[in-house]
């Protein structure tokens, strides 16, 4: 079951796609981490869904990432008591907290945080962004506002305020709920919605206490503000684009996705590139020019993962759509272009020596010519250290923790193999070389670079580098 690509790819789970024989089709096409959407579904449809696919690991004897997304806060107007209406540019629009039903110049927004985070000037957003008001007076349970944008506007529809730092956590009692239920389930990577500071973060990891890996959904122009402290506080990163395009103007989000990837790669955090890459495949076989380039734009700067949303949760085309990003994966990694673009960002050791070890695998790989990297890893620091350096070959993953190989199966490049723990020098060679052959990364005549910490088994503690050859 090796991919023959380093990026990986994460497919949403949805009507589309929950029978057993629906998601090991998307398996068998790529997808190599399955995300299941809290914003919709019951926990027993997702207790089923989880339950496939821990089969399909035991199947193929492949660790496979859950990724639990939570829904987050979701901030919306209320009611019309007459049904939709319109509004027009330069009307006055009010908005009221105490509000039960709304009509042609009023709504209800039953959100006391919105209100408090007013002031002249600010600019609302409504119904992702398609209509955009601005307060002229505000109190604390009221605002008027002076359409700048107008169109139709229904019951229920989402609200934003860009630039500001709501006073509101990400988590709502909702949250809390699910995030219990995927954490007893034994999900591998909990995103977070709505993250907007760095406080956001260590809410959710008291929550999780190292459960499971913690991911920051960047959503919200907010987070951009602390970017640094935020990746360095989480797990992972996920660039939610639809979201993040709501509040920011469209143009600048080609450069802020370059901007977290970059974070990421420097710190050594994986990132997922989310939203809409493929959007046209909800409804068409195939994907326009313009997806295919965004895939690989995004292979190019060096993510992580890319994640299919709605085409593999409740399009029409599911398996087509991870067989096509698979395919462009693979192309653009294959690119001349692709290994000078990759590594001109190359993030410098820390002054440690797992960092040491890890940089000199890659430079010792290239030069000798190795087949594969194969690192020793417990907590997965190792494996994650040596897909930083982005090395020219793939790195074969050794672990004998089945939820650290789980969570690596989201990293670049990570192929992960559960298997005890070695205890001597020749044993750890041999190993690896066996391994090797037997997932098809080398075969005899082949040198491969091993990296490994002594005393074996110790968390963090890797201080080996040995250059092995596979028998003939």
């Amino acid at each position: 079951m090796r991919r023959h690509r380093n990026a990986k790819i994460v497919a949403t789970l949805g009507p589309s796609s929950t029978s057993r024989e629906e998601i090991r089709a998307l398996f068998l096409a790529g997808a190599d981490v399955f995300r299941l959407n809290f914003s919709h579904g019951a926990h027993e449809e997702h207790r089923a869904r989880y339950d496939v696919i821990r089969a399909l690991e035991k199947e193929f004897r492949r660790p496979i990432a859950i990724l639990q997304d939570l829904q987050g806060p979701k901030i919306r107007i209320g009611r019309f008591k007459d049904g939709p209406i319109r509004l027009e540019r330069g009307q006055r629009f009010r908005l009221e907290l105490k509000a039960k039903e709304g009509d042609e110049g009023m709504a209800p927004l039953p959100h006391p945080e919105i209100f408090a985070a007013l002031s002249a000037g600010t600019v609302i957003l409504l119904d992702d962004g398609k209509l955009r008001l601005e307060v002229r007076e505000h109190g604390t349970d009221w605002a008027e506002t002076e359409v700048v944008v107008g169109g139709p506007l229904s019951d229920r529809k989402g609200v934003n305020v860009p630039g500001i730092t709501m006073p509101i956590s990400p988590l709502t009692d909702k949250d809390r709920t699910d995030l219990e239920f995927g954490l007893k389930l034994g999900v591998d990577w909990v995103a977070l919605s709505f993250v907007q500071r760095p406080e956001d973060i260590a809410e959710v990891q008291s929550l999780v206490k190292r459960r499971a890996a913690v991911m920051a959904k960047i959503e919200k122009p907010a987070a951009l503000k602390t970017l640094g402290r935020i990746v360095e506080l989480c797990d992972g990163i996920m660039v939610a684009r639809g979201d993040l395009g709501v509040e920011l103007a469209p143009e600048e989000v080609p450069g802020r996705q370059k901007e977290i990837i970059r974070a990421c790669r420097l710190a050594g955090k994986p990132v997922i590139v989310a939203t809409q890459m493929l959007d046209s495949m909800v409804n068409s076989p195939t994907p326009t020019r313009a997806e295919a380039s965004d895939v690989a734009t995004a292979i190019y700067d060096g993510a992580d993962a890319v994640m299919l949303s709605a085409e593999s949760a409740a399009g029409h085309y599911p398996v087509e759509s991870v067989e096509f990003m698979s395919r462009i994966i693979a192309r653009t990694e294959q690119d001349p272009t692709y290994r000078p673009i990759i590594t001109a960002l190359h993030p410098e050791p820390e002054a440690t020596a797992p960092d040491a070890i890890s940089a000199a695998a890659s430079q010792v790989a290239h030069t000798v010519g190795a087949a594969a990297i194969v690192t020793y890893t417990t907590s997965g620091s190792t494996a994650i250290r040596a897909a930083r350096e982005r090395p020219e070959v793939s790195i074969l993953t050794l672990t004998a923790k089945r939820e650290t190989a789980r969570r690596l199966a989201l990293l670049w490049g990570a192929h992960c193999v559960v298997t005890a723990d070695v205890t001597s020098f020749q044993e750890m060679v041999q190993k690896a070389c066996k391994i090797a052959v037997a997932e098809d990364f080398a075969k005899p005549g082949d040198k491969i670079v091993v990296t490994a910490g002594v005393p074996f088994g110790t968390p963090g503690a890797t201080n080996v580098l040995r250059i092995a050859w596979i028998e003939r």
